[in-house]
């Protein structure tokens, strides 16, 4: 696999990103702001993510995607690793990820990456999306915030 940060003028692959959040305008406004990262193996796009400066020595992970067929692979927590480098050759100091309550899978990799639990922010999907959304049976309403200690 290769991780290569997008090109300026190449379009980003906002079906895989819509994947990982729904929402295309937030989408849009996140991709103005932040770095782009496209993983391809054999040339096609198998991954993405999003890095958005939030503070000063803060980065967050805003967006990371795995296309539906390379699922399973471990091909996130590389991103993941990725991302941390990158945010590390940055100095950024903290590395922050917010997901849904309902992103069981999500919720367990991030923590098996390193990340802990700083908060919740309540109704954050009810406010900000315009589609319920529901994972895994359950519906999805609150953000669960995490980080981790770049040191």
């Amino acid at each position: 696999m290769q991780i290569r940060k997008l090109q300026a003028g190449e379009n980003p692959p906002l079906e895989l990103l819509l994947e990982a959040d729904p929402q295309k305008e937030l989408v849009e406004a996140y991709l103005f702001r932040g770095e782009c990262f496209i993983a391809e193996i054999d040339g096609k796009v198998a991954g993405v993510y999003v890095l958005l400066p939030t503070r000063p020595s803060t980065i967050e992970l805003v967006n990371i995607a795995i296309a539906e067929e390379e699922q399973g692979k471990g091909y996130g927590k590389k991103l993941i690793a990725d991302a941390i480098q990158k945010a590390k050759e940055k100095k950024c100091r903290i590395m922050e990820v917010g997901t849904g309550n309902s992103s069981i899978g999500q919720l367990a990799m991030y923590q098996k990456c390193g990340f802990r639990i700083t908060g919740v922010d309540k109704d954050f999907f009810v406010k900000h999306y315009s589609e319920p959304i529901v994972e895994n049976g359950i519906p999805c309403t609150d953000m669960i915030r995490l980080s981790i200690d770049l040191g």
